[in-house]
């Protein structure tokens, strides 16, 4: 498969190897519901919702122990590397936080690197993270324009495969010429996708999506039928693709309601006949094709056209966001939360209560603006997790999140929380040794998951539960190994004979950590043993 080159790659490619594991400080969690202890910014028990303001490169890192496989959604609106220095968003490789990593990563090589090199040096190990991170079945949507169109989806075929390759959507996302236009009027964007595994994936229609909005738009036009039914006179676009469902009756005199989006496709006139199976028979070219019901498709694919009727367009996004803040004008450009809210639902979801989508490139909050939205509309439970970098994370970004929550203007609240995280310190010192400010339950959580790709729930890590099922080092067991992790931060710990006599899980394997080990080989091999000394073994992932 051919790869793109750089300047700088050799040193990038490996790079979220070496980023140093940091922990997430809680600093307060916010519930619409409870607006005294949100105006006190009190620091209470999580949100399953999280906005995190800290360096994505390291926030993504601090993520992989409890999220590794998990994401379901993946939206990024990434710096479009245009140079205008003057963008809210810093969207200008030469900023001077990028420039200072390049040198420390790449060394003097960055010196002689383009914006182009510089932009693909900062996009590839962030996107290695998020390849970790997302869901066997999950999708990745990058927003981009012509800038660095081509080279995101060669690094993105390079990371995640030209097999899973989805599509390439097209936003008309300006709505006007622009003036400065000296060549072409470029007010189109695009949005690509890929899967973790296409293999694994099931596309939904957006049939219902469409049918809601055309619905709403059409409203006035309730017309009838020969027969005397009704139904709304929509525009051409969607009555092309999303027409009235129909009953048919086979010849067997088995009654089928199609399904709504279907029609051209599975038009009366296209069904012949269904046996017994279930198979119905549709004219056209021989052989003729047999398909079970069960696997005909609830409405048309997903369209790689994103119609800014439904989806919306900048400027409707930054009449928003001035609504929202009162009509001060916070950001050039946002995202509407409508098209966040469209590429949501190409997915099936079984069950949104397993639903995480994940934005690195936070920007205003646009993400969670539209989850609340959709949660709102059809009672889901879908959670996200925003990760900004630059100082308005708090108050633009959580801020515009707690107003859709609680409510603006003429808008009803969604209803919600989230907690507000920065970063905290790394795990390990500068020599190596484990971080001994930090506490012991985050030190335990990430030794679990080195071990197992699992993470510790706060009912495993609590004390009590603890002890009533093992000693006080028991982490946990899993695929029929006990993993114990004895470490106190003012004394070293030994594994010896009284240390064994205190574990009262039984299991196979034993995988024991402490600062020395006192047990012989021998009887280690025949007890299934493995010492792991501190911090010496301690993978570094």
């Amino acid at each position: 498969m051919p790869t793109i080159n750089w300047i700088g790659k050799e040193k990038i490619v490996n790079h979220h190897l070496d980023i140093p594991y940091h922990t997430l400080d809680l600093k307060y969690t916010f519930d619409a519901a409870d607006r005294f202890d949100n105006f006190l910014k009190v620091v209470k028990s999580s949100s399953e919702n999280k906005i995190i303001h800290a360096d994505n490169l390291l926030a993504l890192k601090s993520l992989l122990p409890e999220y590794e496989g998990r994401i379901k959604c993946i939206y990024i609106d990434p710096p479009y590397n245009t140079g205008n220095e003057g963008w809210v968003y810093n969207d200008n490789v030469s900023d001077p936080k990028l420039k200072k990593w390049l040198g420390q990563v790449v060394g003097k090589e960055a010196e002689d690197l383009t914006r182009h090199d510089k932009w693909l040096c900062m996009m590839y190990p962030r996107l290695k993270l998020l390849h970790k991170l997302l869901a066997e079945d999950g999708i990745i949507y990058i927003s981009i324009d012509d800038n660095e169109q081509s080279n995101l989806k060669q690094i993105m075929d390079e990371l995640f495969g030209v097999s899973n390759f989805l599509a390439t959507m097209f936003w008309r996302g300006m709505h006007t010429v622009r003036n400065s236009s000296k060549d072409f009027n470029k007010n189109t964007e695009y949005v690509i996708c890929f899967a973790k595994n296409k293999s694994k994936l099931i596309l939904e229609s957006n049939a219902n999506y469409f049918l809601r909005v055309a619905m709403d738009k059409a409203k006035d036009y309730k017309l009838n039928d020969e027969d005397g039914n009704g139904f709304y006179k929509l525009d051409p676009i969607y009555a092309r693709n999303y027409a009235t469902p129909y009953e048919f009756t086979f010849k067997n005199q088995i009654k089928w309601n199609a399904p709504r989006g279907s029609y051209p496709r599975y038009s009366i006139a296209t069904l012949t006949s269904m046996d017994e199976k279930g198979q119905i028979v549709f004219t056209g070219k021989e052989p003729k094709a047999k398909r079970y019901l069960k696997d005909v498709q609830q409405g048309v694919p997903p369209s790689t056209l994103l119609e800014p009727s439904i989806v919306g367009f900048n400027k409707d996004a930054t009449l928003l966001l001035n609504e929202i803040f009162g009509g001060e004008k916070m950001f050039d450009q946002p995202k509407p939360p409508t098209l966040i809210e469209f590429i949501l639902q190409i997915q099936r979801k079984v069950d949104t209560n397993d639903f995480i989508v994940l934005d690195s490139f936070a920007g205003s909050g646009t993400t969670a603006h539209a989850i609340l939205n959709l949660n709102k509309q059809d009672g889901g439970n879908r959670k996200f997790i925003l990760i900004e970098r630059e100082d308005y994370a708090e108050t633009v970004t959580a801020e515009r999140v707690k107003r859709v929550m609680q409510g603006y203007g003429n808008t009803e609240g969604t209803g919600g929380s989230f907690s507000y995280y920065t970063m905290g310190e790394s795990l390990f010192d500068t020599d190596g040794n484990l971080n001994e400010s930090l506490s012991i339950e985050k030190i335990r959580r990430y030794i679990y998951y080195t071990e197992t790709k699992q993470w510790l729930s706060e009912s495993e890590l609590s004390e009590g539960n603890l002890k009533e099922k093992d000693n006080a080092a028991f982490l946990a067991k899993y695929n029929d190994t006990a993993y114990y992790f004895n470490y106190e931060a003012d004394r070293a710990t030994t594994l010896n004979h009284d240390f064994l006599s205190t574990i009262k899980t039984k299991a196979e394997q034993y995988i024991i950590y402490a600062d020395k080990c006192l047990l012989t080989k021998e009887f280690m091999s025949k007890h299934a043993i493995i010492f792991k000394k501190i911090p010496r073994d301690i993978t570094k992932f």
